[in-house]
């Protein structure tokens, strides 16, 4: 039987598209990947930039324009007979209409919240997207509620990248800085936590200092901006690594990740239950005064943290990777 060809069109977003290419093909498709924000030039890089750093109100239509013929281009050379759009809000109107025209079976598979993207607009018609899945429970609500075709499909571990634990003293943290999570590690910090958060936002490193125009120290120990084998390493050598969220109600990659890698995750959202059991396979808080008193006990009770970063890995591998996402994303198609 000859295997369905699914143009996969995705943004590089730090790599994952190559093992969700990986997962499809393990279901038996013929994968064609289509980098939509990938510069081939300067003058793209240029273009790559300003979609991602301007407000959508100030981004030039030519750059848009770029990006959009470009996979219509793709579309049209490849003829697939399915198409899988990862997130997708840089390309423009007429990609939609294109695939549309098309007639193939197409769905689209966010991980980011609507609000954030392009797809807010409120003469965007949602319609155009097709069966949608997404990592927000609201937002696959509301999709539902306005009649739309919408599965929440939640985030992954990549089991596929390859690091190499590296063993450390501190509680790591990994991610940008915000106001709310400077203040928890220095809470930490200052309760005699050994603690230490990495980033281009918490460096001090001058090139990031000149990149990111923080030029105030946030007072915690730093490191530089890690690659993903890099931070998997670091979480899973480290006695403890935080997942502290910002303004979402989906749950980041990071949640799948932490644990994935044999880290100990703590993590500041109890309904995270959703996924784990807290207390055994992952741990929770719900103030400083809490996390203080979880972290001290990892640091002191070494047996009792290995029990639960082994149990959190083996949930992860066991129902929460790309391969078992994958899955769950057919049934938009099939």
């Amino acid at each position: 039987m000859k295997q369905p060809k699914l143009l996969l069109v995705s943004p590089v977003f730090y790599g994952y598209w190559k093992t969700i290419a990986d997962s499809l093909s393990k279901q038996g498709y013929e994968v064609i990947s289509h980098l939509y924000d990938v510069p081939t030039n300067l003058a793209e890089r240029v273009r790559n930039k300003a979609l991602h750093d301007l407000p959508e109100r100030f981004r030039p239509a030519s750059f848009e324009n770029l990006v959009t013929h470009k996979a219509i281009a793709r579309l049209t050379q490849e003829h697939p007979d399915i198409v899988l759009v990862v997130k997708g809000d840089q390309l423009g109107d007429a990609w939609w209409h294109s695939l549309q025209e098309s007639c193939t079976r197409y769905a689209t598979w966010m991980y980011d919240e609507f609000r954030r993207m392009r797809y807010s607009d409120k003469d965007f018609d949602l319609g155009v997207l097709g069966p949608i899945a997404s990592y927000s429970p609201s937002d696959v609500q509301n999709l539902k509620g306005q009649g739309f075709d919408a599965v929440e499909v939640p985030l992954a571990f990549d089991s596929a990248m390859h690091f190499r634990p590296q063993p450390n003293h501190d509680i790591t943290f990994v991610g940008a800085r915000y106001l709310g999570r400077e203040q928890m590690l220095n809470q930490l910090q200052g309760a005699g936590v050994p603690v230490k958060a990495y980033g281009k936002q918490w460096s001090r490193h001058w090139w990031d200092v000149a990149r990111t125009r923080n030029l105030k120290d946030s007072g915690v120990p730093a490191g530089r901006d890690l690659d993903r084998s890099e931070a998997y390493g670091l979480m899973a050598g480290s006695p403890a690594t935080l997942n502290i969220h910002g303004d979402q109600d989906g749950f980041t990659m990071r949640t799948f990740e932490a644990s994935g890698v044999g880290g100990l995750q703590i993590i500041d959202r109890t309904d995270v239950s959703r996924y784990y059991e807290v207390g055994t396979e992952v741990l929770a808080y719900e103030s400083g005064d809490e996390l203080i008193e979880l972290c001290k006990r990892i640091l002191a009770d070494q047996q009792w943290a290995q029990q639960i970063r082994e149990a959190g890995q083996k949930r992860t591998l066991a129902e929460h990777t790309f391969d078992h996402r994958i899955k769950a994303l057919e049934v938009l198609w099939k």
